[in-house]
């Protein structure tokens, strides 16, 4: 510890991990702490964490409780949706997508509060260390960054016990046994991976599951909905105007009552290391679906097959924690000028895990039944034409073939 610090700015969740680095840096930095704790839609009472902060000694103008739930699917989740990111071709990115958030307000907390450093949880072998580290250095380059992990001895979870213990830090009695995984949540999705998990030749244990019921024991009836876009965001199910958040918290419950968005993920972490996941995602699946569907009707097919070029980037991008840094925004530059004409509604089938569309249309569509239809187009495509298209490609072929006879 060669640099003093005054005050730091803790990212907070109240549970046993955070409220042990709370005490920790009071101790080993004698310094201020100030909480900041994001509600994400994690689906969790926050009101406890500001309690437990206060009884450790935070005083309450230095504690941050945020609802930051349409500022993240608003100005996070819809952009990095308009891009139809996947990481590795499956994952939705949930939580890659909180991290900057969380980074920026916890930059302008230590702003507001003359805080000369800002603290995490994130352990030195995962990507969240890096994500946030990424955001605060991008927004703030001279700031102090704590991360105990990388730091204090305390390498199990009977250290941290222990160290509870002795420190009067309450330890609920679910804590206390060896935790059969991790979990991480928002409104986006929920990620669980470690104990449990790691042999990724083991079946997810059903217990794992939170957000979704089972496939096999979802309805027997299909569900049929509707979600309208404009501009590449959505703002209706079935007809109804709901707000950013709003629209993906309703969809993530017509996604749980169907069994929708549960995925088993080896991934490869940007440290270097594989790690198992699950993941459940299950508004953002229905979602990503529909959008992809409007998109195939009003989206030309170089700008499409283009997107689709940059999207492997762009989710990478996303995944390492660059939320911030340009090229992400240049892509998300051209990503958004792409969804000018991405205007329309789509019709889905939710059954039994799966999401099907059946239907959509767009007041922009470029697709012209006159145009592609079996029966007589009336003279809206000359089929001769084709024969002096399929030369031309041919040329080269037909070239490199007389030489290599």
């Amino acid at each position: 510890m060669a640099d003093k610090i005054n005050r730091v700015v803790l990212a907070y969740s109240g549970g046993l991990d955070t409220s042990v680095i709370l005490k920790w840096l009071q101790t080993e930095y004698q310094c201020e702490v100030v909480t900041f704790t994001a509600d994400l839609g994690q689906g969790e009472e926050l009101e406890p964490a500001r309690k437990k902060a206060e009884l450790m000694g935070v005083k309450p103008e230095h504690i941050f409780i945020d609802d930051l739930r349409e500022e993240f699917v608003r100005n996070y989740v819809f952009p990095m949706m308009r891009a139809n990111a996947h990481y590795e071709g499956l994952y939705l990115l949930g939580t890659s997508i909180a991290r900057p958030l969380i980074a920026k307000r916890q930059i302008e907390i230590a702003r507001q509060v003359g805080a000369d450093a800002v603290s995490h949880g994130a352990t030195g072998k995962g990507n969240d260390q890096v994500r946030f580290e990424l955001g605060y250095y991008a927004l703030q380059p001279d700031i102090k960054v704590i991360a105990p992990w990388r730091e204090w001895d305390l390498t199990s979870r009977t250290a941290l016990i222990d160290f509870a213990e002795k420190n009067q830090i309450p330890v609920p009695k679910d804590k206390r046994g060896e935790s059969p995984f991790s979990t991480d949540a928002n409104l986006l999705h929920t990620s669980s991976e470690g104990k449990v998990l790691e042999d990724p030749w083991e079946e997810v244990p059903d217990y794992v599951f939170s957000r979704t019921v089972s496939p096999e024991d979802a309805s027997d009836q299909p569900e049929i909905v509707t979600i309208d876009f404009e501009r590449g965001d959505g703002v209706a199910i079935n007809g109804e105007g709901m707000s950013p958040a709003t629209l993906l918290a309703k969809l993530n419950d017509l996604g749980r009552a169907h069994g929708i968005g549960r995925l088993d993920l080896v991934e490869n972490r940007f440290v270097g290391m594989k790690s198992r996941g699950m993941y459940e995602t299950p508004g953002g699946t229905i979602y990503a679906a529909a959008h992809r569907a409007v998109e195939q009707i009003t989206l030309d097919r170089g700008a499409a097959h283009l997107k689709d070029e940059l999207m492997p980037r762009y989710a990478e991008l996303i995944y390492n924690g660059f939320w911030f840094a340009p090229e992400r925004e240049m892509l998300q530059a051209a990503i958004d000028h792409s969804q000018e004409k991405v205007t329309g509604t789509v019709r889905l089938k939710l059954y039994k895990g799966g999401v099907h569309v059946i239907g959509r249309k767009s007041p922009f569509s470029l697709y012209s039944e006159k145009v592609v239809t079996f029966e007589d187009d009336q003279g809206a495509y000359d089929q001769r034409d084709a024969a002096g298209f399929i030369k031309l490609n041919a040329l080269r072929l037909r070239l490199l073939g007389r030489r290599d006879r």
